[in-house]
């Protein structure tokens, strides 16, 4: 079983009007507010200038396939000075009460042109000393909270410094009274490790800024995700578990596909079933040529009366949508997909 692409992809574009979102649009997070204009859209957004400072826009539509930009500037950018400087991106959002749980990957020095090999980065200047993640410019997640997609509260850092982790998604309630965790550590593998390659990594906590004990949860298996996986939407509570989309990278194409999964409502370091074949992959010309050729990245999925939307990235340059009735999917995974 496969989404169903939207036939007038891609539904977001970059706006040459505004120099931060004149390049790239992409990796969405999305939720369904009716108070707040229906779906509502935070998108990853860079411009055509050398460092790439990456930011967060703000879109809203109401039949989850048109979006309109609600402003000229950023809602969510990088601190002059602080520990996100180079970027805030990929984002992903969750409710938990009467507050939105916002999760992006940082660095802490701009990217620049990361798809131009070798592409000179003068701004870039840590300390040769230093720890690790500084001089090599690796990401990690932090957490912010809003309540209005305009103003925010940075929390901080909630993954391990010594570790390049992006692909961080919180549940959007706890489980058995603790917070749940997905990642995507990028050293944590080979030897002295259950898992050959990067995978996905469960965790749990108090108090959602230190986790303990993260362990693996799913490794790639099949021959589109031979190369590493990790987390990309967030979960959906279901009456039939947790479910779960994630990506896939193959080795032989350097291609980004994606699967789904469905994980124990009360034990989710369980899984019920999992899909073998991918459910979504680059396929058309949107998908396969841009930044990064060949890159389908789903960071936000609704539900609403009875249809998925699943909003991800193509090419590192377009938001697209892709559906399917949700029954159905939920019923295909059970019956054909479990492990």
């Amino acid at each position: 079983m496969k989404l169903k692409k939207y036939d007038k992809n891609p539904i977001l574009k970059a706006n040459p009007a505004n120099e931060w979102e004149n390049l790239c649009v992409l990796n969405p997070a999305v939720v369904y507010d009716e108070e707040k204009g229906g779906f509502v859209m935070l998108y990853r957004a860079a411009g055509d200038t050398d460092k790439h400072n990456i930011y967060l826009g703000l879109a809203t539509g109401k039949d989850g396939f048109h979006f309109e930009r609600k402003s000229d500037e950023p809602v969510f950018s990088p601190t002059e000075g602080g520990s996100d400087e180079g970027c805030v991106e990929d984002p992903r959002l969750v409710k938990m009460g009467d507050w939105y749980y916002l999760t992006y990957a940082s660095r802490p020095y701009a990217p620049g042109r990361y798809w131009i090999e070798n592409y000179p980065r003068p701004w870039f200047n840590p300390p040769k000393d230093g720890p690790s993640f500084l001089r090599n410019n690796d990401t990690l997640t932090h957490l912010a909270i809003t309540q209005d997609f305009r103003t925010y509260k940075k929390l901080g850092r909630i993954t391990d410094s010594r570790v390049d982790d992006r692909d961080v998604i919180i549940f959007p309630e706890k489980v058995n009274g603790k917070f749940v965790r997905l990642s995507r550590p990028m050293t944590w593998f080979g030897e002295g490790y259950e898992n050959e390659k990067p995978c996905t990594y469960i965790a749990f906590s108090d108090d959602l800024m230190e986790w303990e004990n993260p362990k693996v949860l799913m490794q790639g298996k099949e021959w589109w995700e031979s190369k590493k996986i990790g987390g990309s939407c967030p979960p959906i509570r279901t009456d039939k578990g947790w479910f779960h989309l994630y990506h896939g990278v193959c080795e032989e194409d350097g291609c980004y596909r994606v699967g789904a999964v469905l994980l124990d409502l009360n034990d989710p370091t369980k899984i019920i079933a999992r899909t073998k074949d991918p459910i979504l992959e680059p396929e058309t010309e949107y998908e396969k040529s841009g930044y990064y050729n060949g890159c389908v990245f789903p960071t936000g999925n609704v539900v609403k009366d009875g249809v998925l939307y699943v909003y991800y990235g193509a090419a590192d340059k377009y938001v697209c949508v892709a559906t399917a009735d949700f029954e159905e999917f939920l019923t295909y995974l059970l019956k054909e997909c479990r492990c």
